[in-house]
């Protein structure tokens, strides 16, 4: 039987934390970036993990 694959747009979205969370970015960050605050221009640069409902989904695509 062949092997699964992992989704490859999740492979280039996410990442797994050592306690095996998932990380991600923040939404919001790519255009019309001048009527944004500069604060929250800098707290979506962070990464941060995705909710613990969606956590399930991910690591399915992940593999």
């Amino acid at each position: 039987m062949p092997k699964m694959k992992s989704n490859s747009g999740a492979k280039k979205r996410f990442k797994k934390t050592a306690s095996g969370r998932i990380k991600r970015k923040k939404a919001y960050k790519s255009h019309i970036l001048t009527k944004k605050s500069q604060k929250r221009k800098r707290n979506l640069r962070k990464d941060t993990l995705v909710d613990k409902t969606d956590e399930k989904r991910i690591k399915r695509l992940l593999g």
